[in-house]
């Protein structure tokens, strides 16, 4: 299932994990494990963000993705399913084909 990720960083906790490096390694680490097909980071309601859009094949697999954004950084993270333009309209006809 293709999910997008959202997570928002503490200030305090982001700010000393760039002055450690352990910011930009956990970016990286959640990167390899996610993979995904689109990433973006900046700022969302004041404090850093980052977005990521992949495919999650086993919801087993959110604790080693997630625990360290909370752990490190008191990160706040929701994780949502969401579609391609593909995806909709492949979900759409099939609406209007069942009775």
């Amino acid at each position: 299932m293709r999910v997008m990720l959202r997570a928002h960083l503490d200030t305090a906790a982001s700010n000393e994990g760039i002055k450690t490096g352990a910011l930009p390694q956990a970016m990286k680490t959640l990167m390899e494990k996610a993979k995904p097909e689109a990433a973006y980071f900046g700022l969302h309601e004041g404090v850093r963000s980052c977005w990521m859009v992949f495919d999650l094949q086993e919801s087993s697999r959110m604790p080693a993705l997630v625990e360290s954004l909370f752990l490190e950084f008191n990160a706040e993270v929701e994780v949502a399913p969401v579609m391609t333009a593909e995806d909709l309209a492949k979900g759409l006809a099939a609406m209007e084909s069942s009775p």
